[in-house]
């Protein structure tokens, strides 16, 4: 049992390793199952889960192509307080399977948690897929922050699931 296995972490870093292998896990195991063609999608809105130590990350979040390489995307995100994230993404296509594409971009955010205000840069690297069938994307992404104000700290365990509906 993992629990066994790690039993000198500390509890919160034994949850947020286990969170992270279960997402990366089941994102791979997605990607990889997925050998179906798909369609793109110009807009797609749904919900982010992941841990809770990045001052914007689990919430919701809306994706708007701008063309074909180029899309915005916004996260509200709610954890002891509320952040807004907005990110200019560029997305390059993998042909291995339809559809699949890798991404990279940058942006800024402003959080209040715990009474404190933060305002600073993000980065984003991932995974998008849309599915054919049905109006479903998902996103598999790494977004470290970089807080500037209130006090300058980087965060790097921004990990992300998205989960949307496209339209």
């Amino acid at each position: 049992m993992i629990a066994d296995r790690y039993s000198t972490l500390p509890s919160k870093s034994l949850k947020q390793y286990t969170m992270k292998k279960t997402i990366c896990m089941a994102a791979m195991a997605l990607f990889i199952c997925l050998g179906v063609a798909a369609q793109d999608y110009k807009t797609a809105a749904g919900v982010r889960l992941g841990p809770n130590s990045a001052f914007v990350t689990a919430g919701l979040s809306i994706k708007h192509f701008l063309n074909e390489k180029a899309a915005v995307e916004g996260i509200v995100g709610i954890n002891d307080g509320i952040g807004i994230c907005g990110l200019y993404e560029v997305h390059f296509p993998i042909s291995a399977v339809n559809n699949l594409q890798w991404f990279a971009g940058a942006g800024g955010y402003f959080a209040s948690r715990n009474s404190t205000t933060n305002l600073g840069a993000a980065g984003i690297i991932g995974l998008d897929y849309k599915f054919e069938e049905i109006p479903l994307n998902l996103s598999l992404d790494w977004k470290p922050e970089l807080n500037l104000i209130s006090k300058v700290a980087f965060e790097s365990s921004g990990l992300g699931l998205s989960v949307r509906y496209t339209f």
